[in-house]
């Protein structure tokens, strides 16, 4: 029994990276075909029905439901979209700055999650499908929010081909004033790419040029894996 018990914990554990594989997978195709704006609309969508699913396991009395949840939670949170989005919709002089926010909302995300969970907070028996539900509430502040947004305007020249709906996207989101060098950066951009190769993931572990690069990349991440962050 308590080998059960142990398994299926440990099996509600990982299915989030699981879940992750498969949205980080999936993401190139899905940001192109539709935009990152509107995978994004779909990422808080699936978050809020995720945590849906996991705050109302206790009523239903049905691990499942937690499994299914964190499952989705995983395909939600690991399509790498919020710090492209940010960075792409910022101007120039705070594209950095932009970028860097994500790992620091990140980690301010654990460590709230882990002063919520404890017992004297949201950790009870009574109250922890209330924290597990918790993690809907930022989908449902983005989910109302990003609508008032444009679309990302190097999506929409470089993808999309529709430079007046990007200049409208800049002006909206920088306001009025010269964007041209903006413009002619990403077009510049979209001439590059026609150029290079987009390599596939076996194509990138054969290429000797990115060796190097490719051994700290996993080691970086697999550092941070082995750490025990997921766990907690």
């Amino acid at each position: 029994q308590q080998d059960n018990l142990l398994f299926l914990w440990s099996i509600t554990v990982s299915i989030f990276g699981i879940g992750g594989l498969l949205g980080s997978s999936g993401s190139r195709y899905l940001t192109v075909k539709f935009g990152k704006k509107k995978c994004l609309l779909c990422n808080n969508v699936l978050m809020i029905v995720a945590a849906s699913i996991m705050g109302c396991s206790k009523i239903a009395q049905s691990f499942e439901m937690i499994l299914i949840g964190r499952f989705m939670c995983g395909v939600s949170l690991c399509v790498p979209l919020h710090h492209q989005y940010v960075g792409e919709i910022s101007p120039r002089k705070l594209r950095g700055f932009a970028n860097s926010t994500s790992s620091f909302f990140w980690s301010l995300g654990k460590a709230i999650g882990q002063i919520s969970g404890q017992r004297e907070l949201l950790g009870s028996q009574s109250l922890w499908p209330m924290l597990m539900a918790s993690c809907g509430f930022p989908a449902l502040v983005q989910l109302v929010a990003l609508p008032f947004f444009p679309e990302s305007p190097p999506y929409l020249l470089m993808h999309k081909g529709d430079q007046e709906g990007c200049k409208k996207a800049i002006r909206q989101l920088w306001g009025e004033g010269q964007h041209q060098a903006e413009i002619d950066d990403i077009m510049k951009e979209k001439a590059t790419m026609k150029n290079t190769k987009i390599l596939s993931v076996l194509d990138l572990v054969k290429e000797p040029a990115f060796r190097w690069q490719l051994y700290m990349t996993v080691i970086l991440t697999a550092t941070i894996q082995l750490c025990g962050i997921n766990a907690v």
